[in-house]
C-alpha cells in the first residue's frame, strides 16, 4: 500500500511563496511521474505540474514562471516552489504519482493566498 503525505500547506499574502511536500511511504513503486493537482471552491480539480522520472516538467500556464515542480527520487518525494502567489491560487493541493498501471492521490494540504 502506498501513502502519499502532503506538507508545507498555509496561510501566505498575495506576492508570498510557499514550498509543498509530498513523501511516499508503503510499498513505494519507481513512480512514473509525480505531480500537483489543486482544487478550488466550487470548481474541478486541475492539473498543476508535473515532473516525470527522467526530469521533464510539464506547467499549467496560468502558473508558467511562478511554480516550479522537483522530484527526489531517492526520498520519492516531490516538491513544488511557489512564488508571486496570487488570491486566485487559493486551493486544495493534491499530490498524484502514478506508478503504472497504479495511480496514488494524497490527502490535500490547504493553500490560502490572502490579498
Amino acid at each position: 500500500q502506498v501513502q502519499l503525505v502532503e506538507s508545507g500547506g498555509g496561510l501566505v499574502q498575495a506576492g508570498g511563496s510557499l514550498t509543498l511536500s509530498c513523501a511516499a511511504s508503503g510499498s513505494i513503486p519507481g513512480f512514473n511521474a509525480m505531480a500537483w493537482h489543486r482544487q478550488a471552491p466550487g470548481k474541478s480539480r486541475e492539473h498543476v505540474a508535473t515532473v516525470a522520472r527522467g526530469g521533464y516538467t510539464n506547467y499549467a500556464d496560468s502558473v508558467k514562471g511562478r511554480f516550479t515542480i522537483s522530484r527526489d527520487n531517492a526520498k520519492n518525494t516531490v516538491y513544488l516552489q511557489m512564488n508571486s502567489l496570487k488570491p486566485e491560487d487559493t486551493a486544495v493541493y493534491y499530490c498524484y504519482a502514478v506508478a503504472l498501471p497504479n495511480h496514488y492521490w494524497g490527502q490535500g494540504t490547504q493553500v490560502t493566498v490572502s490579498s
